[in-house]
């Protein structure tokens, strides 16, 4: 099996399967390179059902060209902010500041001064799952963790965010 090594100072192994699908295992510095292979060996299942998982997220999701990457930038643009202004006032919350961003690895973060931003390639996903990223984000201006607190005040706003978050996963 193929796989990028990355030794450290860490005391542990592990293994990621990538976004793009590459296999990365993470390696304390004097481990030898038999007890490596044993430990890749010994997750070659777990690993073989990682990239099928990426193979088909990337089928579902590829990265789009130079226009349609405009047309998701405009289409954010365009929706996500009266969404942020219909549910924030909904909810009782004001943001600082919403931005538009190209992050690949999270739909949306808010900052500790409750400044939020979304990545534009959540305009890729149905509607559903965009109003429940934006009341996510809006419910950290309240709760800054991902606690009972937290889920509670979701879930008064959207009874069926299980399902809506679901499909960011599909």
């Amino acid at each position: 099996m193929t796989y990028e090594l990355i030794r450290s100072r860490r005391k542990t192994l592990s293994v990621e399967v990538s976004r793009e699908g590459k296999v990365i295992v993470r390696a304390p510095l004097r481990l030898s390179r038999a007890r490596i292979e044993q430990f890749v060996t010994a997750h070659a299942d777990w690993i073989a059902r990682a990239e099928a998982r990426q193979r088909a997220r990337l089928a579902a999701h590829p990265e789009p060209d130079a226009a349609q990457q405009a047309a998701l930038i405009r289409r954010a643009r365009a929706e996500l902010p009266p969404k942020v202004e219909h549910y924030a006032r909904l909810m009782g919350v004001q943001p600082a500041g919403v931005r538009i961003t190209g992050a690949r690895t999270r739909f949306g973060s808010c900052s500790g001064s409750n400044r939020i931003c979304f990545s534009w390639r959540l305009m890729d996903y149905p509607e559903a799952a965009v109003d429940y990223v934006v009341v996510h984000e809006l419910a950290h201006i309240v709760h800054k963790n991902h606690g009972p607190q937290f889920w509670a005040l979701v879930a008064r706003y959207l009874p069926d965010w299980r399902a809506r978050r679901a499909l960011l996963r599909d």
